[in-house]
């Protein structure tokens, strides 16, 4: 956005935002974007992440108060949302950025998966966007007229074979955007996935060919890789009330990556290759 002091797209509204660990993460600048537009939240993630990372500078810079919750158990994230609901009155909009794959940071192979691993990063990734809507809903803490957004990745629909399972887990989690945005409409709730491109954060970094998958998409895309300053702002427009018709969209936010061929950039290094194979030869 043009101006640091904001629009108030959010004043006056409430949220809950999962997974930010540290100032580089998309829900670390998503939660201070909503700041800036005059929304109230609470901030929440696993407790190990919460001793691993730096979340309570986060709270002292917004005012959010951390509530810790492990999503994939159904008592927690029950708590949680009658712990939101108590503070605040309930929840208009909510970030879902969450997700692990133990496959992925231990390198096993796609073919070779370890079974336990992948049942955890499904759980995790994906199924945990579930549970967080049934019991939002079920607690009563989700307002009429909210937004749900959920972080997703482009693999969910091409495979990327550094990203393994976690190909597998964006699929699902789009899917359960789309089957509970379907059930959660006459109530005017929106449920949207956000495919953001490849973003420098500590979760990223830790996917063995990070660099060359993010390189790649910023030659590709014809604007470039957006910032995660820029995905906090797009997420800040699907919270606000100027997207009160959008739900059950998976929403390309990669620079024009998706829906280029290829780019002159792109073309070029390729010949440059050719040529320098050639001279070598």
């Amino acid at each position: 956005m043009s101006t640091s002091q904001g629009y108030g797209l959010l004043k006056g509204k409430k949220g809950l935002i999962f997974g930010a660990l540290d100032d580089r993460s998309i829900a670390w600048r998503v939660a201070l974007a909503c700041k800036r537009e005059g929304a109230e939240f609470v901030l929440t993630n696993a407790p190990v992440a919460l001793r691993l990372g730096s979340l309570n500078a986060l709270s002292e810079e917004t005012g959010a108060p951390v509530i810790p919750c492990d999503v994939s158990k159904d008592e927690e994230v029950q708590d949680l949302m009658e712990k939101v609901k108590a503070h605040q009155g309930g929840i208009d909009f909510i970030l879902h950025a969450v997700g692990m794959s133990p496959n992925v940071r231990k390198s096993k192979p796609y073919e070779g998966l370890d079974y336990k691993f992948y049942h955890q990063t499904l759980d995790i990734s994906a199924i945990s966007l579930h549970r967080v809507l049934h019991f939002a809903h079920e607690t009563g803490a989700l307002h009429d007229g909210a937004s749900v957004v959920a972080l997703s990745y482009i693999g969910a629909q091409r495979i990327f074979s550094k990203y393994s399972d976690m190909n597998d887990a964006k699929a699902l989690l789009e899917s359960i955007a789309r089957n509970y945005g379907s059930r959660l409409g006459s109530r005017g709730i929106r449920v949207n996935t956000v495919s953001q491109a490849p973003t420098i954060t500590s979760a990223g970094s830790g996917i063995k060919g990070f660099d060359g998958m993010f390189t790649f998409a910023d030659k590709m895309a014809p604007m470039g890789n957006p910032s995660a300053d820029e995905c906090a702002d797009y997420c800040i427009t699907l919270f606000s009330d100027l997207s009160r018709k959008v739900t059950m969209q998976n929403l390309f936010h990669d620079g024009g990556f998706s829906t280029n061929g290829i780019s002159e950039e792109m073309m070029q290094d390729l010949f440059d290759m050719y040529q320098n194979r050639e001279d070598d030869k």
